[in-house]
């Protein structure tokens, strides 16, 4: 399979795209498309610009920088250099009925379209896309295999070897980070929630893998400071019997897979953390198997949390009011996309969709125990591609 995308791919999405603006708007005049992530899929090159897609199915893609770039990387017509929203009107003319990425476009953004365009009534289009992205194609499964195969080698090989006693979470995830370069990685991870950032993933020894966190997660961490909680705490060193906590997500040519695994240092875990660990492993089996086309996430959501035992729901996915109301989460070019495993999610999922699973219980004054791998939606459940039901490593 090859590393880029065919021009007969990206028209299908854009194709795709139109087909669902059109079920909701008829009559829109234009899609208008600014977020970097989303002109990759669309386009195959990722430039500071505009995509925009016409009412009568054809699309334009003005790039600001890099133009030549753009022109270089993307396999599509009708590309065209701008400098400001009037290039666009001069190709284009008024528009009025837009969909438009609501959650990431500014009020300045805007204001700077408005003095071209009237803009009278502008729709949502994130949900549209991120619901067209969730379903990957065999190109894309491709993508995720190659990660999935790195991000194994990572967490099952290398890590271990690369735990040595007195080290600070920050030299260790320095040292994940330059493992993870040289197996392939892709330099970062993308999140589509507002504000999230990592260097590698959330990476803490004990008491601090279960640290308050602003990130939307059930694993917690410290980092390195309050202005920046993030890489590690440089004064939280590694000594026996410590649990190690690394959950890091692995971007191989813009598609990611997300794990976690749990290691032990120097010492067997005791019979609580194994027994809640176990739990969680069997969750997981367990939910994996309900990952069919046709499936609600909502229903697998409150039929699993139903069947867990009212003592192990307590500090499950999450420490005190730490707790996260999801499962999983879809898996792609975000770590965070579409379909999530929560309660309220209606959609059926559809065969192909990339999912990470993470059933995780923190343990207090010692850390959090669990697992995360990835899965694809086959009309056989879950099918795992980052490993699957990992129990402590001991170290």
């Amino acid at each position: 399979m090859p590393e880029t995308v065919t021009k007969q791919e990206l028209l299908q999405r854009i194709e795709n795209l139109y087909k669902a603006a059109k079920i909701i708007n008829k009559d829109f005049d234009a899609i208008l498309i600014i977020d970097k992530v989303n002109h990759y899929y669309f386009t195959a090159t990722m430039q500071d610009g505009l995509f925009l897609l016409k009412n009568d199915g054809s699309y334009v893609y003005f790039v600001r920088k890099s133009f030549e770039r753009a022109k270089l990387e993307s396999p599509l017509d009708n590309i065209f250099p701008m400098t400001s929203y009037k290039d666009v009107f001069s190709k284009t003319g008024n528009i009025k009925q837009v969909f438009l990425e609501t959650n990431i476009v500014t009020l300045n953004t805007l204001d700077r379209m408005k003095k071209y365009f009237a803009l009278e009534n502008i729709l949502p289009v994130e949900n549209v896309i991120l619901k067209l992205r969730a379903v990957k194609s065999q190109f894309e499964l491709s993508q995720i295999y190659s990660s999935a195969e790195r991000h194994k080698k990572l967490m099952d090989i290398e890590i271990p070897s690369l735990l040595k006693e007195g080290m600070s979470e920050a030299e260790l995830t320095s040292k994940i980070y330059t493992k993870m370069i040289e197996l392939g990685y892709q330099g970062l991870s993308r999140f589509s929630r507002f504000h999230a950032e990592f260097v590698a993933g959330q990476i803490a020894f004990s008491e601090n893998s279960i640290f308050p966190t602003s990130f939307d997660g059930p694993g917690g961490m410290k980092g390195a400071h309050p202005a920046a909680p993030v890489l590690g705490d440089r004064n939280r060193f590694l000594k026996k019997g410590d649990l190690v906590f690394v959950d890091i997500g692995f971007g191989y040519n813009g598609y990611h897979t997300d794990r976690t695994q749990v290691y032990m240092y120097k010492s067997l875990p005791g019979k609580e953390l194994v027994a809640a660990h176990k739990t969680c492993m069997e969750i997981q089996k367990k939910t994996a198997s309900m990952f069919k086309p046709g499936a609600i996430p909502g229903e697998i959501y409150n039929k699993i949390i139903s069947d867990i035992p009212a003592d192990f729901l307590k500090n499950f996915m999450g420490m005190g009011k730490e707790q996260v109301k999801f499962l999983g989460h879809g898996v792609g070019l975000h770590i965070d996309e579409y379909p999530v495993i929560a309660k309220g999610f209606d959609a059926p999922l559809e065969e192909n969709m990339v999912i990470a699973l993470e059933p995780k219980k923190a343990i207090e004054n010692i850390g959090m125990v669990g697992v995360e791998d990835t899965y694809i939606v086959t009309k056989d459940g879950g099918r795992c591609i980052t490993g699957g039901e990992k129990e402590i490593m001991v170290v």
